[in-house]
């Protein structure tokens, strides 16, 4: 698999990230808790996408109540994981009512990074789950660039941010000379393309890297619900559809999604290979993260990976989603 660098950091990732977000829970609410692969799952998952040359892992704290971190801890521990980068991510509290809260105090930060460091080894980037409202900015910033300096993380970035609050987090850096955010995890994909009005041209200027999750919005961006199927018991959308992708899974989409497929048909593809091609080729995208459920599904990403699309496709499929 190609390797491209992760915006201007010394960070060398593979073309799509596998993000472990699956394990033990679809996402970080409680309420989705056990609903997803089970850590056995998500180590052979992790194996399919070494052998596939993914060398980059996404996680975070609040995944599966932690379950997802204990799993790619145990796999780092099991395995030669040289190379592989390892990311990791603070700041979301899950309640018992399956409502989330914020806290990127540095004391916070610190202690989930322990944690983190137990479970997982090592991390190799740092990511802040969601900007807290109410801690200053300067204070979570802080925290991680001393993070960085005391060598227990290799980098930072942000995620699920605004263009404006991007640029707040990078003019609070600089300010204050610390080390600056190197990437962005947002959700970007062909029926949820928000970033490009504003984020994506800051992330573009100041030489982010940009690895956006849901690339299929969680499924809606294949065949499987075409010609009247209904969601499979256990997919994303009847899991999670109404928490992580509403608004996707409607008339409307599918009809855009059915267009997608004459295109796909005339390139000899599959639809959710060309909705990955469609994102990898992205001028401000470095990375997808895809977490394939089952095995089969990473036939979409081996297209994609062989799958290049010109510019006047590319151009011809954005027309669809405008």
């Amino acid at each position: 698999m190609h390797k491209v660098q992760l915006g201007q950091s010394n960070i060398e990732v593979s073309e799509f990230v596998f993000g472990a977000g699956s394990i033990g829970g679809v996402g970080t609410s409680s309420a989705t808790r056990g609903s997803g692969l089970s850590a056995e799952e998500g180590i052979a998952r992790l194996d399919e996408a070494i052998a596939l040359g993914i060398n980059i892992v996404d996680t975070a704290d609040a995944y599966g109540g932690g379950e997802s971190e204990k799993a790619v801890g145990r796999w780092v521990k099991g395995r030669d994981s040289t190379g592989i980068v390892i990311t990791t991510k603070v700041g979301l509290i899950s309640k018992p009512d399956g409502s989330r809260g914020v806290d990127l105090t540095p004391g916070h930060i610190n202690r989930q990074l322990d944690q983190s460091l137990d479970r997982l080894g090592r991390v190799d980037l740092f990511l802040l789950h969601h900007p807290d409202p109410v801690t200053p900015v300067t204070e979570t910033v802080a925290a991680f660039s001393a993070a960085q300096d005391a060598g227990r993380i290799g980098a930072w970035g942000v995620s699920n941010v605004t263009a404006e609050q991007l640029e707040t987090f990078l003019v609070t850096a600089d300010a204050l000379g610390l080390h600056r955010p190197v990437s962005v995890e947002n959700r970007l994909n062909l029926l949820d393309r928000k970033d490009e009005a504003q984020l994506l041209p800051l992330v573009l200027d100041q030489g982010l890297g940009y690895t956006p999750f849901s690339p299929l919005a969680g499924g809606v961006l294949s065949e499987r619900y075409l010609d009247g199927a209904a969601p499979e018991e256990g997919s994303r959308i009847a899991v999670a559809g109404n928490m992580y992708y509403k608004g996707f899974h409607t008339p409307e989409n599918l009809t855009r999604v059915s267009a997608l497929r004459d295109i796909a048909r005339e390139l000899g593809t599959g639809v959710s290979a060309l909705a990955l091609a469609w994102l990898r080729d992205h001028p401000a995208v470095t990375a997808p993260i895809v977490a394939p459920r089952t095995s089969a599904h990473w036939d979409a990403v081996k297209e994609a990976e062989v799958a290049r699309i010109d510019a006047a496709t590319h151009e011809r499929i954005s027309a669809i989603f405008a």
